[in-house]
């Protein structure tokens, strides 16, 4: 298992009423022994959504790592 943990910081607001996306800047940092950061910038309904993605993207990206594979 993979502890991560993230910060979400707001580039472009999502647009007023749910319809479309905003971009965010998702920074992602693991617990040891997987104490890697990783900044991904993306694009979500909500910071909410931005921060899940962000951390299903670190856990992929590292568990990937870990086995040798690459990340896709």
């Amino acid at each position: 298992m993979i502890l991560a943990n993230a910060v979400v910081d707001i580039i472009d607001e999502p647009p007023k009423g749910g319809k479309g996306l905003g971009k965010f800047r998702v920074e992602c940092w693991g617990e040891k022994p997987n104490d890697y950061t990783r900044i991904y910038l993306i694009h979500a309904k909500s910071e909410d959504a931005a921060a899940h993605e962000g951390i299903d993207t670190f856990v992929q990206e590292i568990t990937n790592m870990i086995s040798g594979e690459t990340f896709q």
